[in-house]
């Protein structure tokens, strides 16, 4: 590898390779500036080059010695995308900053992280680039962090310029957060959509953009995920209200696999820089889970760069089976999780992962919405939309015109819902039941720890039909429903129009 520095003053041209208790990284020569005595007003500029080889470390830290007195600092980065032979990775490299407090893993250095949605970014008290945190330029060593996402055979070849602007700084940015409760209908289903991209990370759209499409598509709440940085969290207060509930969080992008901390804490930030072999996640799972959110497996079975989870599901308190338009990658995801339906019949079922489904949804023209969980939920609150969650009283249409209820009943009135158990004896009769709105020609399906073992014919034109199956517990372990078009629509055959969380059956 490669470095030289212009502008401004190079440290030694050190380069040390480092673990700091998760991916291995690399830390380059220190870029340095003169004292801000006597330079009110004005800017100092520093440009770094270098090249970084294939097999490069995860991250790359630049760091930068910013003097007293700085009012901004702002970055612009460039890089080479050759051309590269079919089936090889091109050039793709990620940017981010910690200020003075370090870049230690969970630390508190993090200001913010684009990763190559843009091409620069500036800090200073009063305002931010969208993904990056506001607030004061103290002086210390801060570090540009580049993260090598994929490099070329011919080497990643990039350019940085720093910019220090001197002066008295801004007045400070208190955040304002939306709130945790909503105008809920008491105990009722709520329909959300809790993956969704704005402008603060990779998205095209606004807060107020996505606000009003997910209204529009009849959704009464959204989680916030932008990839690696809490920096959004702030910008939404405005666009929530008595019809719509906000949640916080931030979709942990990994190198392993992508990770929803669904509804934490507001402010709450989750570090991404560790694979499996780190052995790292599990002190993150709790942290998500000490902020009051969800760890929740995103697109587990993606098939891009970095996408396809690879840290078991041990820590996992639901798992994102059905991620936008339903694709094959979704088919696998959803057999996936059947099979550690099956699995965890082996404990009586107590112990299992709900799924949910979420849009991903990042420009046009991808749908907020599509598809949504329907949460059966005390209240329209964060607390009450994850209890629910949690405990799997919820399913997944792709729109709001759907809506599909599962019950199972005992041959004394005993009855049980999405989520829930009916305890009966093994041999005892039980009924299932499926009720549908706004399912046009889709068939219902009964889904057992067997399999597949009762189809409807296509519901009629109107979208509205029943079905019911009698089994019981020694036969079925669990049922849960499936709606599934009845022709190919898209890359899928039959693909979902929605499913349920499963009912378990027995004591």
């Amino acid at each position: 590898m490669c470095e030289d520095h212009h502008g401004g003053t190079a440290g030694p041209g050190r380069r040390a390779l480092f673990v700091t208790g998760a991916a291995a990284a690399l830390t380059l020569g220190s870029v340095s500036f003169a004292s801000a005595a006597g330079r009110a007003g004005g800017q100092e500029t520093s440009t770094v080059r270098g090249t970084l080889p294939t097999g490069s470390p995860d991250f790359v830290y630049v760091p930068v010695e910013v003097p007293s007195g700085v009012r901004e600092i702002r970055v612009a980065y460039t890089y080479d995308r050759p051309s590269v032979p079919a089936g090889t990775a091109g050039n793709a490299l990620d940017i981010g900053v910690f200020d003075e407090r370090g870049t230690e893993l969970g630390g508190r250095g993090f200001r913010g992280w684009s990763g190559g949605a843009r091409t620069g970014f500036f800090v200073r008290a009063d305002d931010a680039t969208p993904g990056y945190l506001p607030g004061p330029v103290r002086p210390g060593t801060w570090h540009i962090a580049l993260g090598p996402y994929t490099v070329a055979p011919q080497g990643l070849s990039y350019e940085i310029t720093i910019t220090l602007t001197y002066g008295e700084p801004g007045a400070a940015v208190e955040p304002v957060y939306p709130p945790a409760r909503a105008r809920g209908r008491g105990r009722a289903w709520y329909r959300g959509d809790c993956h969704l991209h704005s402008w603060h990370s990779d998205g095209r759209r606004t807060p107020a953009e996505i606000a009003a499409l997910a209204r529009a598509a009849g959704l009464d709440f959204v989680n916030t995920s932008e990839h690696n940085t809490n920096a959004g969290h702030a910008h939404w207060a405005d666009v929530a209200g008595d019809d719509l509930l906000v949640m916080l969080g931030e979709e942990v992008t990994t190198r392993n696999g992508h990770v929803l901390a669904l509804g934490t804490d507001p402010g709450t930030f989750v570090d991404w820089r560790y694979r499996a072999r780190d052995n790292r996640f599990g002190r993150f799972a709790r942290l998500i889970r000490r902020a009051g959110g969800l760890v929740v497996p995103a697109h587990p079975h993606a098939t891009c760069v970095g996408c396809n989870w690879k840290f078991g599901f041990a820590e996992a308190d639901a798992v994102e089976v059905w991620n936008g338009p339903y694709t094959p990658d979704d088919e696998v995801a959803l057999a996936d999780w059947d099979g550690m339906l099956v699995a965890s019949v082996r404990g009586g079922g107590r112990d299992w992962i709900p799924a949910m489904g979420n849009s991903d949804a990042h420009r046009d023209p991808d749908a907020v919405g599509l598809p949504q969980t329907v949460v059966l939920a005390d209240d329209l609150t964060r607390e009450a939309i994850l209890d629910g969650i949690r405990a799997g009283r919820s399913y997944v249409a792709e729109s709001a015109r759907i809506s599909l209820s599962l019950t199972a009943t005992g041959g004394r009135g005993e009855q049980a819902g999405i989520g829930d158990r009916l305890e009966v004896p093994p041999d005892a009769p039980v009924t299932v039941r499926a009720e549908v709105a706004g399912a046009p020609r889709c068939t219902i399906r009964f889904v057992t720890d067997q399999g597949a073992l009762f189809t409807s014919p296509p519901l009629p034109v109107s979208g509205a039909g029943t079905a019911e199956w009698r089994t019981t517990a020694a036969y079925a372990a669990y049922v849960r429903a499936e709606l599934r078009h009845e022709v190919a629509t898209g890359p899928v055959p039959g693909a979902l129009a929605a499913f349920t969380n499963p009912v378990f059956l027995g004591r």
